[in-house]
């Protein structure tokens, strides 16, 4: 029986439809698609609202469409808490999207550059969890790692929120003995041929076991493979760890994590969509007619 997965980070918005078809067949049962930048700086809270409608609605049909749940976190991200045109105003229209029934967190959120702006709206977004009872997904500089990770976790243990729903994405070797005490939820973004590698990531969860781990594809729009979770869990298979702990990593630990604000349950998540093959959303149709089952 092939391993159910809950893919906790995977930009959704930027890939194909064939994308969606291998990862229902590799086992990945639930995505979650956190709120990020778009590869370009956006000008104006529009299109910021276009964007966070567009991952609850359309990417969540035509997630469905394919059998596969969709979920969703909300948040201004960091490279563009620097951009005074949207920054405020972004902060002003959260609050009604943190509502919303597939919104199970806030991020992605935390730090680029580390700025003191991306200081003031990570804190502001701490908040917002706290307020509406969500756990908090957290981006990390892609440079300065070290750094990066230890004045996230400061900043997050000064806010009050309960670090049990704190999970620190984009983790490497290097920043898991400054997470593995913190109480915190570590991330690590699995890449074709930068951050981790399967092999690398086995070797990390053989020293320091899977409790408080997740992994995550990180798909987007660049050099990057939604499959790199089912491609892990071979390399676990492989390098002999227990069927336990690999059903923790890749479905356990996300579906805790994610379920803490009450908008989704395993029962939920381990059910079919309910989704028709033939429905629309909003006239418009993913499948143009076409049964899924059958390709």
């Amino acid at each position: 029986m092939k391993q159910k997965i809950f893919e906790p980070h995977a930009h959704m918005f930027s890939r194909v439809t064939d994308d969606y078809v291998a990862m229902r067949e590799a086992g990945i049962r639930v995505v979650l698609e956190p709120a990020f930048w778009l590869g370009q700086p956006r000008t104006n809270v529009g299109s910021f609202i276009d964007y966070f409608d567009t991952i609850l609605g359309w990417e969540r049909h035509r997630s469905e469409q394919f059998g596969i749940h969709h979920v969703c976190t909300m948040g201004l991200n960091p490279r563009e808490a620097n951009d005074d045109r949207v920054n405020d105003a972004v902060m002003e229209v959260l609050p009604r999207f943190l509502e919303k029934n597939s919104v199970v967190g806030v991020g992605e959120i935390g730090l680029d550059d580390m700025t003191e702006k991306e200081e003031k709206y990570f804190e502001a977004q701490i908040q917002l969890a706290i307020d509406h009872d969500l756990p908090i997904l957290i981006h990390t500089p892609h440079r300065n790692k070290k750094a990066g990770f230890e004045r996230c976790l400061d900043i997050a243990k000064n806010s009050g929120i309960d670090m049990g729903r704190v999970l620190i994405d984009h983790g490497n070797e290097e920043t898991v003995r400054i997470t593995h005490e913190s109480g915190a939820m570590q991330g690590f973004s699995i890449y074709p041929n930068t951050k981790m590698t399967p092999k690398r990531m086995v070797h990390v969860l053989q020293e320091f076991g899977v409790e408080n781990m997740i992994i995550n594809s990180a798909c987007d729009w660049g050099v990057s493979d939604p499959l790199s979770v089912p491609k892990t869990v071979t390399e676990m298979v492989a390098a002999g760890m227990k069927t336990e702990d690999i059903d923790t990593l890749v479905w356990k630990n996300p579906t805790t994590f994610f379920g803490q604000g009450g908008r989704g349950d395993v029962n939920e998540w381990e059910a079919e969509p309910v989704l028709q093959w033939t429905d629309t959303f909003d006239g418009n149709s993913v499948l143009r007619g076409q049964d899924p089952s059958k390709m």
